[in-house]
């Protein structure tokens, strides 16, 4: 299958830039990364646009417009769209995208730094290739924290799966050095794509933080909750509870195998007492898991009275799970959706070490995740969702 540029389109760029100059580039852009899209997308599908082939993978679905900031303003890309069994989105958009936000986030992390605007001017110019000034450096940077507000407060929908999850980075305030949590809540739609939801800092994982945090996702309109998954902090257990009384709550089966080993009695127990909770989990069902669970409690009852006391207690919040259809148990039964996020997180703070206050670390790991969600968004689905009204086995 062989692929021509359009001569027309390259003789319109030229006479655009050779009758605007500088003025005609964002433009100019705009139609040659759309040309470059629609060759990618028939690339993808093994076929030119209405071409009938053996080798053909799917179909082409029309565009769907996004806006992204760029240096030279605003552009507006027309998205070729596919449909049938085959997963594609535009390198060309995504590289452009990407650089775009590694530029914003090499701002964003030599601000937390404390680097001044002089200092990041050189380093902006050495990338770009052109010169910026101080000012325009900060004037990027208040461009910067209004769109990842506006990142921040969009829109919601329906997300049947909500994960939720807590940090924590060190934040200089009124001259000391506190712990601020940074709360996270992941969503996973009707598409079966992984979506972050929110982010928002907190001095502390105290009731109120995170229920004023899950409240601003309903108010953005988050609905359709039926299903969610965290550990069992006590703040957050309380909020959940006032905000979606209703839901299923799945204890992260990660966080009650480490909680577990607090109360294992001698350390050459807890090799063993790890493998007989997992053994809970790993059944094929909740009845066979609390059939099994039971069994270990009466094991350690005499041995090992406060384990066996505690996993009686708790190990059952960790089998909600078996609630889903099995396609979906393995993936649901932790928090480890937003591990990924966790450690990419840790990657980019680690060299911060300390935050100057909140908002260079909100706008850090909000930029972070704003990359990271969109990237999912794209991507590949995380679990087939047509499943979801099925019976578990």
């Amino acid at each position: 299958m062989t692929h021509h540029t359009n001569p027309d389109l390259l003789n319109h760029v030229l006479q655009l830039l050779t009758e605007q100059g500088h003025t005609g580039l964002a433009e100019g852009i705009r139609l040659l990364v759309n040309e470059a899209m629609r060759l990618e997308r028939s690339l993808a599908l093994q076929a030119l646009p209405y071409q009938r082939t053996e080798t053909r993978k799917g179909h082409a679905n029309g565009f769907k417009d996004k806006t992204l900031t760029t240096r030279l303003g605003p552009i507006t890309f027309d998205i070729p769209q596919v449909r049938g069994d085959v997963q594609f989105y535009p390198s060309a958009l995504q590289k452009g995208l990407r650089s775009e936000q590694a530029l914003k986030l090499a701002l964003a992390e030599m601000y937390v730094q404390g680097v001044s605007t002089r200092r990041v001017a050189s380093i902006v110019e050495q990338l770009c290739g052109a010169s910026v000034s101080s000012t325009q450096v900060s004037e990027c940077t208040k461009l910067l924290d209004a769109e990842l507000q506006k990142w921040r407060q969009r829109p919601l929908g329906a997300f049947p799966y909500l994960v939720l999850d807590a940090r924590y980075e060190k934040v200089r305030q009124n001259g000391q050095v506190l712990d601020c949590a940074v709360l996270l809540a992941l969503g996973i739609g009707p598409n079966g794509k992984r979506t972050i939801l929110g982010v928002s800092t907190a001095l502390s994982e105290a009731e109120v933080h995170w229920r004023a945090f899950l409240q601003s996702l309903v108010q953005r309109g988050l609905c359709g909750v039926e299903f969610i998954v965290s550990d069992d902090h006590a703040g957050l257990q309380a909020a959940r509870t006032a905000v979606f009384p209703a839901v299923p709550w799945q204890r992260c089966q990660f966080h009650l195998q480490q909680n577990a080993q607090a109360y294992v009695p001698r350390l050459d127990q807890r090799a063993e007492v790890a493998r007989a909770i997992r053994s809970v989990f790993d059944c094929p069902s909740r009845p066979a898991a609390e059939a099994r669970l039971k069994e270990i409690v009466t094991h350690y009852s005499s041995t090992a009275p406060k384990l066996a006391s505690w996993l009686e207690e708790n190990l059952p919040q960790g089998l909600t799970v078996f609630a889903l259809p099995a396609a979906h148990q393995k993936r649901m039964r932790t928090s480890n959706a937003l591990e990924r996020v966790n450690q990419e997180i840790k990657r980019r703070t680690r060299v911060a070490r300390l935050f100057p206050n909140e908002a260079s670390l909100l706008r850090l790991v909000t930029a972070l995740l704003a990359e990271t969600s969109e990237e999912w968004e794209a991507g590949k689905t995380y679990l087939n969702m047509e499943c979801l009204t099925q019976p578990s086995v």
